[in-house]
């Protein structure tokens, strides 16, 4: 029994893997294709200082895909399962500070095209289940590598 549990759990961790890969590849391709769409969306937020916009607008959906690869094909999981997580995070804590203050901004998550729509709660639902899905996949690389190690050190 203990075994099927394992394999479970190396299976979940693959699918995650995979999930969360496909979500920042699908989320960087609009924007690197159209940044400066992405910069409105991202100056809509109205939480950074202008000067810092157009940075943030170039470099952001690079990361993701970047994030993305290095998800799908197994690269440096400790560093990008953090990554990923934080930025999750930092994603869904920026459409909740809008929420709170009543903007009516759409996310720019997958798309920089205003038909989007606005943030609203279902997107905030999604972001937060893709931090539990980061979440999981980060304990699990750091507890399967912890794992490793103590059998490699018997």
């Amino acid at each position: 029994m203990p075994r099927m549990k394992k394999e479970t759990a190396e299976w979940a961790t693959v699918l995650s893997r995979l999930l969360l890969g496909a979500v920042f590849l699908h989320a960087s391709f609009d924007k690197i294709a159209d940044p400066g769409a992405f910069a409105k969306a991202v100056y809509n937020y109205q939480m950074l200082p202008d000067s810092t916009v157009n940075l943030v607008a170039v470099t952001l959906p690079w990361i993701e895909l970047l994030l993305g690869v290095c998800l799908i094909a197994g690269f440096w999981l400790p560093g990008t399962t953090i990554l990923c997580t934080g930025l999750l995070i930092l994603f869904v804590s920026a459409m909740a500070y809008n929420e709170i203050r009543g903007l009516d901004v759409h996310c720019g998550c997958f798309s920089t095209e205003p038909a989007e729509g606005p943030d609203g709660f279902p997107p905030l639902i999604r972001d937060s289940l893709f931090i539990v899905v980061s979440g999981f996949l980060t304990a699990r690389v750091f507890f399967s590598r912890r794992m490793t190690l103590k059998r490699a050190n018997r």
